[in-house]
């Protein structure tokens, strides 16, 4: 499950938790129960799937291990649970397809297709969005931001808004830009079993150009959505972690092709990462 990883989601889906307050919207905590469940379930099912096909395509046995990509390692080391970790894929899925039915039930239709995008994601990721360059830049990023947030905000509160949507580019941005960046650590193993990302067709060097850009580009939202009117000023709170960002793509930009060096910058993008979006969320609520 790589459950250190999983505290990720509850920080994707505060912010959809905060437009839906600052909208005005009460907060049924129930939905919101089913919500965290649902989209926790989804996130490991796609951790789970992912142990079980690297461990298959003998991945596993070939990546350069680092505290933030390479895997578990679990398989590796207990190949016997190989079917335990593909049947916490598919059961997760399960759970998360069966609350998202409930919620199309009692919410309406208007959920359906970020559900039904949401599961195909889900279900290709590992074995085919991971060979097509672009999708699999966009699709961790689509999935923890515009998918979670807007769905989010749609449970809660029965209509989707622009609020929501550009919140939620925050996160999509910066989710995109984690699996970019920890993909960098792979990019040898990851060519001998047929994965194509931009690390593999770009190289790291012009890659990390790319990530500094994206990191960028994930503080922009909060201005288009204050200038539109989108957006409290109280949301600008986000802005507490540029200094880090700032650190980090330099330091990335510097040691893209030096694994060891260019380690403790994955620790800091994860912190950009589930800082950000509490931060905002934090921000959204004060306003509210």
């Amino acid at each position: 499950m790589r459950v250190p990883f999983l505290i990720l989601t509850p920080m994707c889906l505060l912010v959809g938790i905060a437009t839906a307050s600052w909208s005005g919207a009460p907060l049924n905590p129930f939905h919101i129960i089913l919500i965290v469940i649902g989209a926790v379930c989804a996130h490991i099912s796609v951790n789970a799937s992912n142990e079980y096909y690297d461990f298959k395509s003998g991945l596993d046995f070939r990546t350069q291990k680092t505290p933030f990509s390479g895997g578990s390692g679990t398989l590796p080391s207990q190949p016997e649970k190989a079917n335990v970790a593909l049947a916490i894929g598919l059961t997760s899925l399960a759970i998360t397809t069966l609350i998202g039915l409930y919620l199309v039930y009692v919410k309406g239709i208007g959920l359906l297709p970020l559900g039904l995008f949401g599961i195909a994601i889900i279900y290709t990721y590992t074995k085919w969005i991971t060979r097509r360059p672009i999708l699999c830049l966009l699709a961790p990023g689509l999935g923890f931001g515009p998918l979670m947030v807007m769905g989010t905000h749609f449970v809660l509160t029965g209509a989707y808004s622009w609020t929501a949507f550009i919140a939620s580019l925050v996160p999509g941005f910066l989710v995109s830009n984690l699996l970019l960046l920890n993909q960098f650590p792979d990019l040898e193993a990851d060519k001998t079993v047929g994965r194509r990302h931009l690390p593999i067709v770009m190289g790291r060097q012009s890659v990390a150009k790319v990530y500094a850009a994206l990191l960028a580009a994930s503080y922009m939202p909060l201005f288009v959505g204050y200038l539109s009117g989108k957006l409290p000023v109280q949301g600008f709170i986000a802005l507490a972690t540029v200094f880090i960002s700032v650190h980090t793509a330099r330091g990335v930009l510097r040691n893209a092709d030096d694994i060891p060096m260019l380690v403790p910058f994955l620790g800091k993008n994860v912190l950009i990462n589930l800082a950000t979006p509490a931060l905002l969320a934090i921000g959204l609520f004060i306003a509210h």
